[in-house]
């Protein structure tokens, strides 16, 4: 991909996309864009030669929960496909009447907690991978904005997936490849805020992916982190 070059960085400083239509139709922009959606494209090509593993942690007040390891891969459809290979959850200890009654809200609390916990994190995949496609939506709608820094551009993005969440790609200026990703969103509505940092590391023969992932449902106080290792070419 082309580098951009310092001018032009400093130019794309002020040069947001905007309901103005002059700023929309800013060829520079235009191409950056373009820029980055195909080393996305690419990228998603490469990844899909590979499985990994993902360890996924639910914590809940700063207790762990649950720990499930996957084994990944991507589909036809370019989305995930995990694999459960192992649960360790957390135990909940007790005997007689009282003991199994206690186990059983336990336990009750307990699946309300998981499926909260998968709910976010598939909220978090949504963003997580980047999707040409919604990019290419958010441009047309006015809601992009470009941001060069040192030796990066962040890609600036409201409503991406939800009205009014707000995603902020950091992309390597040179390969266009990202680097860390911050979203705010939410699940069902605002007040159910959702907040999300992924960081991206590059594989040996320079294949992107997700390194690690937190998400903080903040009104459960609950935190699913996923680390993703182990990376096999198939």
């Amino acid at each position: 991909m082309q580098k951009i070059t310092g001018a032009l960085a400093v130019a794309l400083c002020g040069a947001v996309f905007s309901a103005r239509p002059a700023l929309a139709q800013n060829p520079a922009m235009q191409q950056k864009l373009a820029d980055i959606k195909a080393a996305m494209a690419a990228n998603k090509q490469k990844l899909a030669q590979y499985t990994w593993t993902e360890v996924e942690t639910i914590s809940v007040k700063g207790s762990v929960k649950d720990t499930k390891t996957y084994q990944v891969r991507l589909g036809p459809d370019g989305k995930a496909q995990k694999t459960l290979v192992d649960d360790q959850k957390a135990q909940s200890g007790g005997g007689g009447r009282e003991g199994r009654l206690k186990k059983r809200a336990i336990e009750h609390v307990k699946d309300e907690y998981t499926e909260y916990g998968q709910a976010i994190g598939a909220l978090a995949k949504q963003y997580t991978t980047p999707n040409p496609d919604a990019i290419e939506q958010a441009k047309a709608q006015g809601n992009i904005s470009l941001q060069p820094g040192a030796g990066t551009i962040s890609l600036v993005i409201k409503s991406y997936v939800k009205p009014n969440d707000q995603v902020t790609f950091t992309l390597d200026e040179a390969t266009k490849s990202p680097v860390s990703v911050t979203i705010s969103s939410y699940l069902n509505d605002p007040g159910d805020a959702v907040n999300i940092t992924a960081q991206y590391a590059k594989l040996p023969d320079g294949t992107n992916h997700v390194a690690n992932t937190t998400i903080n449902g903040v009104k459960k106080e609950l935190v699913v982190n996923d680390q993703n290792q182990n990376y096999q070419h198939m």
